[in-house]
């Protein structure tokens, strides 16, 4: 909303220069984006009158005039193709200072003295005409400053409102809203009814009343509207930001501005039998007063007569029903339309007018009729003609209505944490025209008025107060409260540490989407009903994740396709289990490596990635909290895993999480070249471990075996481990599978497995015979249990 200081200052002065009336509002929440100056800087332009004309004996498109300022007469050459006898004009005198640092000096033109210039809008920068002189009214003031004149020591003020203040989008909801803010009195001009001087009416029949509640209509016959605008109305449109057309156009946009109700113009004689408000037919075709023809949808509304459309409601009118130069004869109307109804459909063709910008956001019900009259009144002062009554329509049922709302002053003081006095509020809420009664001791029923359908709740109300007592007064209360030091349990570890662990390994946080692509999903868990978003941004983010997986796997895509071959990638965050009835979200860390190894040098080779290096980056995370002997890896299966590759990650006998390689047909569908290896882990039983407790050490040697075992292929080392650890006594230290052969020398059905046991006594040194008996009865268990017997 832009709008001219002294145009607002006419409504409304309150004692506070420029600066301060700009940042009151901007703390108010009507945010000020920028205060432009109504003209260009200049000095020594008056009011001027053209006595008289005549050729330029040497030039053809230059004219020798004869310029009175009222006091004097002085011969002016100018090149304007509009100079004639008669015209009023800006004129700068010998001395004048124009914009852009351009002072005004006695010359000669083609050897014709010149003192002075005439000037058009653009050279005094109060307009964008530069085809030629600016004209001014006939009975300008000869001599006056042309400053003076027409007020331009002035500024355009552009405001930018929230969508729920369209009450703001005219002068006289901000000069109620600056009124309220100084306690200051609001003046409104006064709008008298028109008395009709014939009984002209044109019928109205409003087919959707839910979606137009209220129509207003009036014929003013034989309006003249070749006369032009006032320079006083063309001058404020100006500084509104507003094009000058014609009369009727010009004085239903300064309604739409002064009073915040569009409206609109139509020539008489180009409506066919009456007025229809209904809904358009799916594929009617219009076109607009702009020229561009829409083809419209059923749930559009359309303002119609008998025969064809007339516009879109509430958006822009029709090229047809347009009033022109030759209109002798304008029906005006003024509506409200349901905000909800019209809300869109102009953004839907392409289309953002002042119109649509007020009625999608909300206007006063209530409003039609007072812009009707004020729109007659100032025809008939300009353009003339011979009003008729005002018709209108009304469904009362579809109006807005809103219930008077209680208001505490406890509930003001808790929320504010300031104690306003009941004269106070009272008279901070009724600057704002609502009426405000006492209903009990500390309490109030507050009427709102139509003009303020964002107000509906007790806090609203309350935070009316605040605006209006100023945010920045309000008291900076710092919350107290009796804070115990809570306990940090041990035995977990956090995620921020396992963050700093994995980024220490050589990964990197990523943070994806949490909702992705139903294909995507439907690759990773084949067979699984996702559970779908009912309103997704776009349709490749329908999905809920059931995994990270998806999100990290594209985030490896991108990073590979910019060529970051070695790509370490991890994320925390939720997964989606089931559909809304039994819904499971469940915190995750989840994982994602291929390429190197190591990073590139000269010290090391340029191995590839394999399971065990993303096994051994697994294994710390678990192994984080204290508690890596509770986990197990078993073979297991995922039909996003090579099934020769995955490993179920258990604890306790319960699956944790998974570890493998993507599925070969997984990878050649995403496009991949390269074997990926990804892990995911549930975050609460990664994160539980064991308290840590003091042993003290033994001042004992060692005492060290190695086993060369052979076991069945498919028999798993976590099992012999068990076996071992289980048979090798309360004085082992370390048990440690260091080499895996199969091959030349070796069964093809079996394997060698090569361990290393440690024992270490805290009292005393063991004997051979002691280690040698434990030793035994592991190999014993291992042949009985697992068929693994010691190479020979």
């Amino acid at each position: 909303m832009k709008f001219s200081e002294q145009w607002l200052r006419g409504w409304v002065s309150p004692q506070a220069s420029r600066d301060e009336l700009v940042a009151r509002l901007s703390m108010a929440g009507l945010e000020v984006d920028s205060v432009t100056l109504a003209a260009g800087e200049f000095s020594g332009v008056v009011v001027g009158e053209v006595l008289a004309t005549e050729q330029h004996p040497d030039a053809d498109k230059l004219r020798v005039c004869q310029v009175s300022d009222g006091s004097e007469t002085f011969q002016v050459v100018c090149g304007a193709p509009n100079v004639r006898p008669g015209l009023k004009i800006p004129f700068a005198k010998i001395g004048a200072q124009l914009p852009g640092d351009f002072k005004i000096k006695k010359a000669k033109l083609r050897g014709v003295e010149s003192n002075g210039m005439l000037c058009s809008q653009s050279e005094l920068q109060v307009g964008e005409g530069n085809e030629g002189l600016m004209e001014l009214p006939a009975d300008a003031p000869t001599g006056e400053d042309f400053r003076v004149y027409l007020g331009l020591d002035d500024a355009s003020i552009e405001v930018d409102l929230t969508p729920n203040r369209g009450d703001c989008l005219s002068l006289a909801g901000l000069a109620r809203e600056v009124g309220a803010l100084y306690g200051a009195p609001v003046t409104r001009p006064v709008i008298a009814a028109v008395a009709p001087v014939n009984d002209e009416v044109l019928a109205v029949d409003v087919l959707a009343p839910a979606a137009c509640p209220r129509f207003l209509g009036r014929v003013v016959r034989n309006v003249d509207l070749s006369k032009a605008t006032p320079l006083w109305m063309v001058e404020r449109l100006r500084r509104s930001e507003v094009r000058s057309i014609d009369a009727a156009v010009d004085i239903t946009n300064y309604v739409m501005i002064e009073l915040g109700q569009p409206m609109h113009a139509y020539d008489l004689a180009e409506i066919d039998g009456g007025i229809r408000v209904r809904m358009a037919e799916e594929g009617e075709k219009i076109t607009l007063l702009d020229g561009q023809e829409v083809t419209l949808r059923g749930e559009t509304l359309v303002i119609a007569d008998h025969v064809r459309l007339l516009g879109i409601a509430g958006v822009m009118g029709g090229e047809n029903s347009g009033v022109t130069a030759k209109t002798r004869d304008v029906f005006l109307e003024a509506a409200f339309f349901e905000p909800i109804s019209v809300a869109g459909k102009a953004r839907s063709y392409g289309l953002h007018t002042d119109a649509s910008h007020r009625f999608e956001r909300g206007v006063d019900s209530n409003l039609a009729r007072e812009a009707m009259e004020r729109a007659t009144a100032l025809l008939l002062e300009i353009a003339g003609g011979e009003p008729g009554p005002i018709i209108e329509s009304v469904s009362q049922q579809h109006l807005p209505q809103v219930a008077p709302i209680t208001l505490r002053a406890e509930r003001v003081s808790q929320m504010l944490g300031l104690e306003l006095g009941a004269s106070e509020i009272q008279t901070l809420l009724t600057g704002l025209g609502l009426g405000v009664k006492a209903s009990g001791e500390g309490q109030w029923s507050v009427e709102v008025p139509s003009h303020r359908f964002d107000i509906s709740l007790e806090v609203d109300l309350i935070e009316e107060l605040a605006r209006l007592y100023g945010y920045n007064r309000l008291p900076v209360r710092y919350p107290q409260a009796r804070l115990a030091p809570q306990a940090s349990p041990e035995a977990r570890s956090d995620l921020p540490a396992l963050r700093r662990l994995l980024v220490a390994r050589g990964y990197q946080e990523a943070i994806t989407y949490s909702f992705i692509d139903p294909k995507l999903f439907e690759l990773f868990s084949p067979g699984v009903e996702p559970l779908l978003l009912a309103n997704p941004i776009s349709a490749d983010m329908a999905a809920m994740r059931s995994s990270l997986w998806p999100g990290l796997v594209k985030a490896l895509q991108h990073n590979l396709n910019r060529q970051q071959d070695r790509v370490r990638l991890f994320e925390s965050g939720l997964r989606f289990v089931g559909q809304l009835d039994g819904l499971k979200q469940e915190p995750m860390l989840a994982g994602v490596v291929c390429g190197s190894r190591l990073p590139e040098g000269w010290a090391q080779g340029r191995e590839t990635v394999d399971f065990f290096d993303v096994k051994a980056d697994v294994e710390a995370v678990l192994g984080f909290a204290g508690a890596l002997d509770a986990f197990t890896f078993v073979p297991g299966q995922h039909p996003a895993l090579h099934p020769g590759q995955t490993a179920r990650i258990e604890r306790d006998g319960q699956e944790v999480g998974y570890l493998g390689a993507l599925h070969p047909e997984l990878v050649k569908s995403l496009g991949l070249d390269r074997t990926v290896f990804v892990f995911e882990l549930v975050l609460a039983e990664v994160s539980e471990g064991r308290l840590p407790k003091f042993q003290e050490l033994s001042r004992f040697p060692e005492v060290r075996r190695d086993l060369a075992l052979l076991a069945d292929r498919d028999v798993a080392s976590s099992s012999v481990l068990a076996v071992i650890r289980e048979n090798a006594g309360e004085w082992l230290t370390d048990l440690r599978l260091f080499d895996v052969y199969q091959g030349k020398g070796i069964d093809p059905h079996r394997k060698s497995l090569a361990v290393g046991l440690t024992w270490q006594h805290p009292s005393r040194t063991l004997n051979d015979d002691e280690v040698n008996t434990t030793t035994q009865a592991i190999l014993t268990s291992l042949e009985q249990r697992l068929n693994a017997t010691l190479r020979k």
